[in-house]
């Protein structure tokens, strides 16, 4: 457990040592003079924050509205005074230092909450440069994805355990508007069994409940959660938002084929330098959806104006529907940072490696646009060990990148290490005897015959592997008679690397709050830097 007297222990990993790290972000991270002609500034938010600051222009009557809009929703689901009273600094004239995600069931996964902490910190370090900055935590509301949100995963005491919910809404429907019934009810109870009883538990009972929905669930808790820190939630889908939003709507459309055209070109450009597109761009695309019989339908050009699910319209059709309702239109993942950044006066925005990705597209949107393009900065990320994964760890000797290989490589690997001595020392004895007569051999046949040599390497790798293969046969038998060892790797593995994927992208977040309760966040806070952009390995 976390308390105030221990000690959290950080450990850095570079992220090119975790599976999947993209090339686009490792250069990002590591070499970002590769991939600056994609991104305005660098990861290192301290040395350009100051100046960044000067070049953001927010109208007072815009201001004067969202915070407002603001004001309402957070009242709405039980504000702190914290956040109250950052509130009313955003309303004086404070900058906002952004971060965002889907409102996936109870909160989504554990690096919801890093995001949230890497914003707070970063609010912090402009605040103390004397730059003025708040929280703010964007809601993906809009998103109509509802199979990505409507799951969780948490481990159990039988392993990691999926839990999900039935709800559903209208096929394509944005998934913050659809509402929990009474389904919800043992879903609740079903979670709260395998976490046991904790305020955090008491809190999905408060917001996970019927007549809530995906998005008031999900602010109701996190108000919750995040509340001594004072972060802002946002919600975008509210019709004092859609009615500033609406500007870049018609602009999106206006000037769809020269955005589009950007979009093509950016994607060319990444290409022949190596990198990855995180969105595919197509000839006919809009950076924009619209809601047609309650569904999120993506717009798209042809040669008469634009089609909507198969649906002709016109551009001066298109256009008065955007200014007439534009609660109806949303934008795509790569408008919909600069639709953020249209609506606050953004400092930085926090991201996780997909984010980045994004960026690396949207720029050339923010350009078009916006005239400027918002800085992307890496959110913390980390992988928390409790005292007992450390002592296992450290009983096998094992270090976190080893469990990447899966649990089963891994034991094998452990029991390997595990024979009797006397095994070990002769399996050693017999590599350096064959090792020894395979030189002796082949200095003889390279004097002899040359053309021998490669038989001999040829026969000395068949040999090497047939050790190698027999001694692995018997680490085998040895971890099928171990069942403590396989019972232990497993648990590391789930707890540390579930399913093969980083602890925080998998398991919930309200798992660690329901363990650690509110002593979590604060001893995590300590250790978000935004200097240092490795993964970190927190030992507590």
């Amino acid at each position: 457990m976390l308390s105030g007297r221990a000690t959290v222990k950080a450990q850095c990993l570079p992220f090119t040592q975790i599976p999947h790290t993209t090339r686009l972000f490792a250069d990002y991270l590591y070499d970002f003079p590769k991939v600056s002609a994609f991104y305005p500034r660098p990861p290192q938010y301290g040395s350009w924050l100051r100046e960044q600051s000067q070049a953001i222009r927010y109208e007072a009557g815009q201001r004067k509205q969202v915070a407002e809009v603001l004001a309402r929703q957070n009242r709405a689901w039980g504000a702190s005074a914290k956040t109250l009273a950052n509130l009313e600094k955003f309303a004086d004239g404070a900058l906002a230092a952004v971060t965002g995600q889907q409102v996936g069931l109870f909160g989504g996964p554990l690096f919801t909450i890093f995001k949230a902490l890497s914003a707070v910190r970063l609010a912090e370090e402009a605040s103390a440069q004397g730059v003025p900055t708040v929280p703010v935590f964007w809601m993906a509301t809009t998103d109509h994805d509802l199979a990505e949100v409507n799951h969780t995963w948490v481990k159990g005491s039988g392993g990691v355990v999926r839990v999900a919910t039935p709800t559903a809404g209208a096929t394509g429907a944005p998934v913050g508007g659809i509402c929990f019934g009474d389904e919800i009810v043992p879903v609740v109870e079903q979670m709260a069994t395998i976490l046991g009883e904790s305020e955090a538990t008491e809190w999905l009972r408060a917001c996970y409940r019927p007549g809530e929905t995906f998005g008031s669930a999900f602010a109701k808790f996190y108000a919750r959660v995040f509340g001594e820190l004072g972060v802002i939630l946002l919600d975008p889908d509210d019709s004092g938002l859609h009615a500033l939003a609406s500007r870049l709507y018609t602009s999106a459309i206006e000037r769809a084929t020269e955005l589009n055209d950007a979009l093509l070109e950016r994607g060319q450009q990444l290409a022949k330098s190596g990198y990855h597109e995180q969105v595919k761009v197509a000839a006919s695309s809009t950076s924009m959806f619209a809601l047609q019989n309650g569904a999120r339908t993506a717009i798209h050009r042809v040669r008469d104006g634009f089609d909507i699910g198969g649906e002709r319209v016109s551009q001066d059709a298109l256009l008065q529907s955007m200014r007439s309702i534009p609660g109806d239109f949303s934008p795509n993942a790569l408008l919909r940072p600069v639709l953020q950044d249209s609506l606050l006066p953004t400092l930085a925005y926090v991201g996780g490696p997909a984010e980045v990705a994004y960026f690396a597209q949207s720029a050339v949107l923010y350009e078009k646009l916006a005239g400027r393009v918002t800085p992307i900065v890496p959110r913390f990320s980390a992988t928390l060990v409790d005292t007992k994964q450390a002592g296992l760890l450290e009983r096998y000797g094992l270090n976190l990148p080893d469990l990447y290989d899966g649990p089963e490589a891994v034991a094998r690997q452990v029991a390997a290490r595990l024979l009797p001595t006397e095994l070990q020392s002769t399996f050693e004895a017999a590599q350096r005897t064959v090792e020894g007569s395979l030189a002796g051999v082949r200095q003889t046949l390279d004097r002899l015959d040359s053309t021998l040599v490669d038989a001999a390497d040829r026969a000395g790798r068949k040999m090497r592997y047939q050790l190698a293969r027999l001694r692995q046969r018997v680490a085998n038998a040895e971890l099928r008679r171990n069942e403590v060892l396989t019972r232990h790797v497993g648990a590391l593995s789930d707890g540390l690397f579930p399913d093969m994927v980083p602890q925080e992208r998998q398991l919930a977040a309200v798992q660690f709050l329901a363990r650690y309760g509110g002593e979590l966040l604060p001893k995590v806070l300590e250790n978000v830097r935004p200097d240092c952009v490795d993964h970190q390995i927190l030992f507590h």
